[in-house]
C-alpha cells in the first residue's frame, strides 16, 4: 500500500482539446505526446507556452506532480498533466528517488545525466564490491484542471541496473536500467517497446481507463 496516495474522489473525464504537458524536459514531453496521440488531445508543453518551472518542494512523487500540474493549469487556464518520476535503487534505500533529477545537477544549473549515472554507480560500489542492483522506476501523473480538481495515477517498472551505460535512445537513467524480463536497457529498446512496458506507460494505462 502506498501511504502517499491521496484519498479517493469522483473521477472527472477529460474532454478532447488542448492539454498542457507541465514539463520542460523534452524527453518526457516527447513520450507523453506519443501516448496521448490516440485520444483526440492537443498537447502543448509548458515550455511552448513560456510557463515557468515551479520549484519542486514536495517530498513525494505525488506532491511534486500535483504542484507542477496545478501551477500549469492555473497559469494557462487549461487542464494540465504533470509527471514526477524517478529511479529508486533498493541498495541505496530508495535513492535517488524523488531527488532523481537533483543527482544530475551541475554547478552551472544544467543537468548532466552521465554525471547522475556515475553518482549512482559510485554510491553502489561504495557499499560493497557486489551490491544488489535491484531497482525500479516510479511515475506519478497528476492531471489538474483550472478549478483545482486533480486526479493521480501511479505506475512502476521493476528491473536491475547495469554498468557501463548502454544504448543511445531514451533519456535520463535509461542507459543503465534493464527492465524485468529483458536483457536490454531502456536506451536500447525501440521507443514503441519502451512505451509498452515503462513506468510512464503503466501510469498512462490507468489514466486512460479512468478519464477517457
Amino acid at each position: 500500500m502506498n501511504l502517499d496516495l491521496p484519498g479517493p474522489q469522483a473521477v472527472r473525464k477529460l474532454a478532447p482539446g488542448r492539454l498542457v504537458i507541465a514539463s520542460h524536459n523534452e524527453g518526457k514531453v516527447r513520450e507523453i505526446r506519443t501516448l496521448l496521440t490516440p485520444y483526440g488531445i492537443e498537447p502543448v508543453s509548458a515550455k511552448e507556452l513560456d510557463l515557468p518551472e515551479p520549484v519542486e518542494t514536495g517530498t513525494t512523487f505525488f506532491a511534486n506532480a500535483e504542484l507542477k500540474a496545478r501551477s500549469a493549469a492555473d497559469l494557462s487556464g487549461l487542464p494540465a498533466l504533470a509527471d514526477d518520476s524517478g529511479l529508486c535503487v533498493e541498495a541505496l534505500g530508495g535513492d535517488p528517488g524523488v531527488f532523481t533529477a537533483n543527482w544530475a545537477e551541475t554547478a552551472d544549473g544544467s543537468r548532466d545525466w552521465n554525471l547522475a549515472m556515475c553518482k549512482v554507480e559510485d554510491a553502489l560500489t561504495a557499499i560493497t564490491p557486489a551490491p544488489s542492483r535491484d531497482a525500479h522506476f516510479v511515475c506519478v501523473l497528476a492531471l489538474a484542471w483550472p478549478d483545482g480538481h486533480v486526479e493521480w495515477f501511479e505506475g512502476r517498472a521493476d528491473g536491475t541496473l547495469t554498468w557501463p551505460p548502454r544504448g543511445a535512445v531514451g533519456f535520463g537513467y535509461d542507459p543503465v536500467f534493464v527492465p524485468e524480463g529483458d536483457t536490454r536497457t531502456y536506451a536500447e529498446l525501440d521507443p514503441a517497446e519502451k512505451h509498452a512496458i515503462s513506468h510512464r506507460a503503466d501510469a498512462f494505462r490507468q489514466l486512460v481507463a479512468a478519464v477517457f
